[in-house]
């Protein structure tokens, strides 16, 4: 079912992906412009077309979301409650505090952290629920200071919202939450309707059309990523439990069909061993078809020579999830330069951090991990710098900045500087 091939094998057949569906493109477009032209009346129509069922009002009340919350398993609620104090307790340290530096008489120059003023959360709905994505979004998101945070989530045909949805969105702290979904909702998010303010920047994931939108509206409004498939590579030798590594591919294959999984080698009793396994464990999943179907078309194991190679190739790939399944994985770490989480030895599967241990699962995907990071506090602030020169620190600089602004053409910069300067002014 999956290939088993050589380095040089893969080398050979890596391809360029198209990343835009033209005809996905240009239906989100045209959503887009109906929902800025027409506001809540086609959210209305694209809720009933779409999710069916017909809504008078899309904001959820306080007493809808605590009725939720007391219906829910409370064991459950107790697991969210101490998922979401890890999550906690790792994003605290990503809060940032300015600066400010005083490098010369007459000169204060510094930079401001500002929280975001109102954020947008996209929460898939449907037949997957993501009451995980709520904390990992929300969470860091309050700790950086937003004033207001908003949910949008498709509803069901009753009109009703996942009660772990909004159980999650009250531990971690939201303030609002509507009960829209699809490209729709991300325009809305981004352009503000009569019921559904504009925010600032929009996160979370989605289908294809929730990124396609995202990719669309971005300059209007700020975007995390744009999300693809969600990925897995395995580095692994003769140590690893070929049982447990399947197991691990097989969590990122039940995710969609398109969903690439890959293990990179230096056993070859270990890529047969895992192969078979792979095999065995899919008929156990109750998403067996779709797994199957990222196995057979996306998933690969690639026997290298060395562990060195196996971490080239795993760079090259860039994938969301890394896990390094070897006695020894610190001693690799700092080899590691493009992944967008790293998963360290024999007993940390990735599923762990999808849910419970702390680091965000928001990841960077389809090999943007060589350049960019995984949500974060970082993603809910912005940065604003600030300066300040007497007069006589500014006698002082004016020659070089009218040196360095007339050699760039721009003679009205440089008069700028020269009329507070100059005693014929």
């Amino acid at each position: 079912m999956i290939k088993i091939i050589t380095a040089k094998e893969f080398e050979a057949g890596r391809k360029i992906k198209k990343l835009i569906n033209d005809k996905i493109a240009e239906t989100v477009a045209d959503i887009i412009a109906d929902v800025i032209s027409r506001g809540d009346a086609a959210l209305r129509e694209y809720t009933e077309k779409f999710d069916g069922c017909a809504l008078r009002s899309f904001e959820l009340a306080q007493a809808d979301i605590d009725e939720a919350f007391n219906r829910l398993d409370p064991e459950f609620v107790a697991v969210m409650e101490r998922a979401a104090k890890n999550i906690e307790d790792f994003h605290r340290g990503q809060v940032r505090e300015g600066f400010e530096i005083k490098p010369s008489d007459g000169v204060v120059m510094g930079q401001r952290v500002i929280p975001l003023q109102r954020v947008g959360l996209y929460v898939p709905g449907g037949t997957a629920v993501y009451p995980s994505s709520v904390l990992m979004n929300v969470i860091p998101a309050k700790l950086a200071g937003v004033d207001e945070i908003i949910i949008v989530t498709p509803p069901s045909k009753n009109g009703e919202v996942s009660p772990g949805i909004l159980a999650a969105a009250k531990i971690a702290g939201a303030d609002r939450i509507f009960t829209i979904g699809g490209a729709q909702a991300v325009a809305a998010l981004a352009y503000g309707t009569e019921s559904v303010p504009r925010v600032d920047k929009i996160t979370g994931p989605g289908n294809a059309y929730v990124a396609e939108a995202k990719r669309q509206v971005f300059g209007a409004v700020g975007i995390d990523m744009i999300a693809g498939p969600s990925d897995i590579t395995v580095i692994a030798d003769e140590t690893a439990n070929p049982v447990f590594v399947a197991a691990d591919m097989l969590s990122q294959c039940e995710h969609g069909s398109d969903s690439p999984a890959i293990l990179v080698t230096t056993s070859p009793g270990l890529a047969e061993s895992v192969s078979e396994q792979l095999e065995l464990q899919l008929k156990e999943l109750e998403r067996e078809k779709m797994a199957g179907a990222a196995l057979r078309d996306h998933g690969m194991i690639i026997v290298t020579d060395s562990i060195d190679e196996a971490i080239e190739i795993a760079n090259e790939i860039a994938p969301e999830h890394l896990e390094i399944a070897l006695d020894n994985p610190m001693q690799y770490l700092g080899k590691i330069r493009n992944a967008g989480s790293v998963f360290l030895g024999h007993s940390t599967p990735e599923p762990l951090c999808d849910y419970f241990a702390g680091p965000n699962h928001t990841l960077p995907t389809d090999g943007t991990a060589r350049f960019s990071s995984p949500l974060s506090v970082d993603d809910f602030v912005k940065r604003s710098s600030y300066t300040y020169y007497s007069e006589a620190a500014l006698k002082a600089a004016a020659p070089d900045v009218i040196r360095f602004a007339n050699e760039e053409g721009l003679t009205a910069h440089a008069l700028s500087v020269s009329r507070r300067t100059d005693k014929d002014y």
